[in-house]
């Protein structure tokens, strides 16, 4: 078996093989991660399609001095960010100031169990800015001045919209618990 720095070689000779192994060995971790950034699965694919091909002509510009698969995460976040940026027009946008969700108080969940596919469909139900904010906030740990940067939006634009997404995301998951605990009280 090939370790990565012997696939990172093979790569950067621009071998078949060792492409092969890297896109066997992390395509369904990046295609993870590209989900988390796109309305469908073929989006995400596309995503992850384009993430391949940036990888494997600049792949000597890992400089080995971080974790390969934090590089990997890194250039599938910034392609869909990208891939964001391109279709942006295309998509159905929401002001921000046209789609207002109070906070109302604090919600726990703790007794809700929601699946993955649950998860990812609440995920899939918001804006794609508010989605866009929130992934790379709360999930990919950036600040709110490298997003506003990233993005091209205002720092305050970038707390925002996170905080409408957790607003939206909290009532989203608040009607699902309550429709499900319905559907299992309703059973017995």
């Amino acid at each position: 078996m090939m370790s990565d720095q012997q696939i990172i070689e093979g790569c950067a000779k621009h071998e078949r093989k060792a492409q092969q192994l890297l896109y066997d060995r992390y395509s369904r971790f990046l295609l993870g991660i590209c989900l988390r950034y796109a309305t469908d699965k073929a989006e995400a694919e596309d995503i992850l399609q384009e993430s391949f091909l940036k990888i494997f002509f600049n792949i000597e510009d890992f400089s080995g001095t971080g974790s390969f698969i934090g590089w990997l995460r890194k250039v599938a976040v910034n392609t869909a960010i990208t891939h964001y940026h391109k279709n942006l027009k295309f998509r159905y946008h929401v002001e921000i100031e046209e789609f207002v969700s109070a906070e109302t108080g604090v919600s726990s969940f703790e007794e809700d169990f929601f699946t993955a596919d649950e998860l990812h469909k609440v995920m899939n139900e918001l804006p794609a800015g508010y989605r866009m904010v929130f992934n790379l906030y709360a999930v990919e740990g950036y600040k709110h001045k490298e997003i506003a940067e990233m993005l091209g939006i205002d720092t305050n634009t970038s707390k925002s919209q996170y905080s409408r997404a957790k607003a939206v995301l909290r009532d989203k998951l608040n009607k699902l618990g309550k429709l499900k605990s319905s559907y299992s009280s309703g059973d017995k």
